[in-house]
């Protein structure tokens, strides 16, 4: 098997194949529907093809392709349950592997990156891949002074097929759409694409990856592995163990998902205001549930992983965010609308009742509303109908707000993190960590209680 299909002909023919089979599928179900199948029936076993045939082209061409499966794989939640089944199975293969380089491409990267007595570095290298991702490849291996190491290997041409991948994806985009209702996927793509530079920096990476790693060292619910070495286009990495959360969505118990679950909230909140920097790849085969080690006691750890996407944040997440949802919960609709006005989620031309603002936001929030929240394929597909449905009021609302670029990193790795809390099935104390790591929340909140308690006196 070839180590990555590079040609930009044959990738563009496979990526370019795609809608033309979609096309194809649309008549053949068209023809099972006059011959007097149920179009349910038919569509169901449509959607269910067009899934199997799309995210196994996206795995095999690895590169964009697969980089933009992976970041819609946390979405097959908001999809019916009666198709979701293919897509869960494909998705959950893009997670955490992909066809592996061949071990003779493998050495020669090494050789060509690391220098010919690249082993010499090594106590032990296993040749055999423990992980195959988008743009690189993991292996497990012993350093010199006798750790165990994850050998993170890019590609050869990984660049190349990850801007191509990306470009030609986003001529299609709109076909893609249905497949993830309410999800727009082209500005996900644009996106991808402009941050695509940074994935392919394996020195950048360790950066950020020493930056949160200092951030969370010691720390007894986050884990993030040290770095022992890096070059543009190897990071050796402390290998973690544990059980990834696509293993734990797949058969963990109900404490293994609750215990994943308000780690990975806390990470969303917290992370940004302790690294400087918000994780931005948030799909289960970035994350880990590491147990104690020996003699360690305590609960297992959210152990983190792959820092080639993250959005910097010096002061963590924007302090309005915590305030406006806080105001939301309060019901206080003018005070939320003016916010929203001010950031630019609504622009001076349009105008829009701040009451229906809120009646809009309110279902979004709901986590936050209640002490303990069951996070669930149904509800998440419950909100997707809402802004997929045309006739919907929140559909139609939603077409008239705006989500200013500052905002677009951080709208999606929150997006992605519910998609990863529904497909845990996750019970979730929302609320306890928005007060503990989400600026202005907390602040916002003393401020109301401190107003009750001045006019109680």
């Amino acid at each position: 098997m070839s180590d990555l299909p590079r040609k930009a002909v044959t990738r563009t023919a496979k990526l370019a194949a795609l809608p033309l089979s979609f096309a194809g599928r649309a008549t053949w179900g068209l023809g099972k529907r006059i011959g007097g199948r149920s179009a349910e029936l038919v569509g169901n076993e449509l959607q269910q093809r067009t899934a199997e045939q799309l995210f196994s082209v996206l795995g095999q061409l690895k590169g964009g392709a697969m980089k933009l499966g992976q970041a819609l794989s946390v979405f097959e939640s908001a999809l019916p349950e009666a198709v979701a089944g293919p897509y869960r199975a494909a998705l959950t293969k893009l997670q955490e592997a992909a066809p592996p380089m061949p071990a003779a491409t493998v050495r020669g990267a090494l050789e060509e990156r690391l220098g010919e007595d690249w082993r010499e570095l090594f106590l032990e290298f296993d040749e055999r891949p423990a992980a195959a991702a988008s743009i690189g490849q993991v292996h497990r291996a012993v350093w010199h002074d006798g750790r165990e190491v994850a050998v993170k290997i890019q590609y050869p041409g990984a660049g190349e097929a990850l801007l191509a991948d990306l470009t030609q994806l986003g001529r299609f985009a709109r076909i893609l759409g249905p497949l993830i209702p309410g999800m727009d996927i082209k500005p996900l793509i644009e996106e991808l694409r402009e941050r695509a530079a940074e994935e392919l920096d394996y020195e950048l990476e360790a950066e950020s990856q020493r930056a949160c790693a200092e951030a969370f060292r010691g720390d007894p619910d986050v884990v993030v592995p040290e770095v022992v070495w890096q070059g543009k286009e190897v990071l050796v990495s402390e290998w973690l163990p544990g059980v990834p959360l696509s293993e734990v969505i797949a058969e963990g118990g109900q404490e293994e998902r609750d215990r994943a679950g308000q780690l990975l909230t806390r990470f969303l909140f917290a992370g940004a205001a302790r690294a400087g920097l918000l994780h931005a790849d948030a799909h289960p085969g970035n994350f880990r549930l590491v147990p104690a080690g020996d003699g360690e006691g305590g609960a297992a750890r959210l152990g983190v992983l792959d820092f080639g996407a993250v959005n910097r944040l010096p002061g963590g997440l924007p302090p309005v965010i915590g305030r406006t949802l806080r105001m939301t919960l309060d019901g206080r609709a003018e005070e939320v609308y003016g916010h929203l006005a001010a950031e630019g989620f609504v622009k001076p031309s349009v105008e829009l009742e701040p009451e229906a603002v809120l009646e809009w936001l309110l279902p979004f929030i709901e986590p936050a509303s209640v002490p303990e929240f069951a996070f669930s394929r149904q509800w998440l597909r419950e909100q997707a109908g809402r802004l997929a449905d045309p006739r919907s009021p929140a559909q139609q609302l939603g077409r008239r707000m705006n989500l200013p670029p500052s905002y677009l990193l951080i709208h999606r790795v929150t997006l992605s993190t519910i998609g990863v809390l529904c497909q845990l099935g996750a019970r979730v104390r929302v609320r306890d960590e928005l007060v503990a790591g989400l600026p202005g929340f907390a602040e916002e909140e003393d401020g109301v209680e401190t107003a009750v308690e001045a006019g109680g006196e």
